[in-house]
């Protein structure tokens, strides 16, 4: 990453002798704690630690924190990923002492409350999604995915039924999906979207055989349409013994609406970090309980939180339990957040981030159409996907376009995915934004739209107006400029080949 003169490295900017702060050593001249250490463990030379003013330091970090791109600060359309605004409240709740000051192995007498959020969590998450039991144990949801197709295997195992060695995967999914099931060996074999953009019926039958264990399928899809051949779809894999996994990325536009567990699941991962507010942008932290129907319920992770008339315990849940996927019970404060966010919102309130979130998706995707080909027909969910193919003469991408929109004080949307769409923009307002927030990205968008036939030398070197411009996205992860004096290096560089 490329820092700015004005944001130098702390290192870098270090003077010797300068301090933020200093103790009187009157205050602490008679505790002598380094005499309780033994010798041998006390540090023989400096830590090494910049030696910097405060204000150096405050103004090092927050003009860094400026720089920052985030829900809290940008409009983050980032589809299929859910960047919504996270209720400050929720982070107070996960902050409090009393929550974050456990240990996970404490007894469980010392751990009533916390005992109690991961109950009726689970009640709660099992009443939106349809399922008969939870495991709150997942990090994240890959993670869930993973543990979702151990529980496939440990299913069909005990059936005896070891040929099932398929996995069937939508084209359009996320690619988590087929990772998570050829992680754990399964054959993953791929099934076509029809021309609306949904599961291809007839491509969906001729896969269908004896050797199937699963179909992953995300509703609604990646293309932000809900399928509406569920209940046939679901009814022709289990026709053949197969189970179905709902990838529950995609659960923010059904709360209160529909149920997976309705639609004929048998497995579901429901990412706390971005349904139900943690904010996640960079990678985490996450959480993605995994919900299952009742023929599943013996073979989930333990333990399991359970009430009885003296409190809340821990239970195994059986033999043939796939066993634990996480060390202890799950990331905590991502459950808290998502705790506080249901007990807030309560069962209308779930309903009313569900309608916005389509309404918005519906009200964007209408005003840009006549700017910017639509991938698909008709109304969407909470997600729309728009396609730069007709401007594909100006030789600008999908990519350039996102850059562009940084300069304009917007978070780029998903670009190039998914892989069936060419030159995809994948958008998702969330339930969150106000309007005047979409008009000035619809306005943005249609300016762009403009400038690619004007003047595409603008979008293809954008962005402009910020710090870091365009680096090279191989190298940058593996050769990070760290020093501002290395960009000064190549500012000169820059200069003498111009000149």
């Amino acid at each position: 990453m490329l820092i700015s003169l004005d944001d130098r490295l702390s290192f870098e900017k270090s003077k010797r002798g300068r301090r933020a702060v200093r103790l009187p050593a009157s205050r602490f001249s008679e505790a002598k704690p380094l005499e309780t250490i033994p010798q041998c463990l006390l540090r023989q030379t400096s830590i090494g630690f910049p030696e910097l003013s405060e204000p150096d330091i405050v103004r090092h970090f927050i003009n860094l924190s400026r720089k920052n791109f985030s829900v809290d600060t940008h409009f983050y359309p980032l589809g299929s990923c859910t960047m919504k605004y996270n209720p400050k409240i929720n982070e107070w709740a996960a902050r409090q002492a009393k929550f974050a000051a456990l240990h996970p192995l404490q007894v469980e007498s010392t751990a009533q409350g916390t005992m109690e959020v991961l109950s009726e969590l689970e009640e709660g998450l099992k009443e939106i999604s349809g399922m008969d039991a939870f495991t709150l144990q997942p990090a994240a949801g890959a993670h869930g995915e993973l543990t979702g197709m151990m529980l496939v295997r440990a299913y069909h195992a005990s059936r005896r039924e070891t040929h099932r060695t398929k996995v069937l995967v939508p084209d359009s999914s996320h690619g988590t999906n087929p990772a998570s099931a050829a992680l754990f060996g399964y054959h993953v074999v791929e099934i076509k979207s029809n021309s609306l953009g949904c599961v291809d019926m007839e491509d969906l039958k001729s896969h269908l055989d004896e050797h199937v264990a699963c179909l992953m399928l995300t509703n609604p899809n990646t293309l932000g349409l809900f399928e509406k051949n569920i209940l046939e779809i679901t009814r022709l894999v289990h026709e053949k013994g197969g189970l179905l996994y709902y990838d529950g990325a995609n659960l923010n536009p059904l709360l209160g609406i529909a149920r997976p567990g309705d639609m004929g699941f048998d497995i579901i991962h429901i990412n706390l970090h971005k349904t139900f507010s943690t904010p996640h942008g960079g990678g985490g932290p996450g959480a993605g309980p995994v919900g299952v129907k009742k023929h599943l319920m013996p073979f989930l992770p333990g333990p399991l939180v359970s009430k009885t008339k003296e409190g809340y315990r821990w239970v195994s849940p059986g033999p043939r339990s796939i066993g634990r996927v996480k060390l202890f019970h799950g990331n905590i404060g991502v459950i808290l957040r998502a705790y506080a966010y249901l007990k807030t919102l309560g069962k209308e309130g779930l309903r009313k981030v569900s309608e916005a979130a389509i309404l918005n998706a519906n009200y964007m995707k209408e005003k840009l159409k006549d700017t910017f080909t639509v991938a698909t027909v008709g109304p969407c969910m909470h997600e729309f996907v728009l396609s730069l193919k007709s401007f594909g003469a100006y030789g600008v991408h999908a990519g350039d376009v996102g850059k562009r929109l940084l300069d304009f004080g917007f978070h780029a949307p998903t670009v190039h995915f998914p892989l069936v769409v060419s030159e995809a923009l994948m958008i998702e307002p969330t339930e969150t934004e106000a309007i005047e927030t979409l008009d000035r990205f619809i306005d943005t968008m249609k300016l762009i739209a403009k400038e690619i036939v004007a003047d595409p030398e603008m979008i293809k070197t954008a962005p402009h107006t910020l710090p870091v411009r365009r680096p090279d996205d191989v190298l940058a992860a593996r050769k990070p400029i760290l020093s501002y004096r290395d960009q000064v290096r190549e500012k000169v560089l820059l200069a003498e080949a111009v000149a």
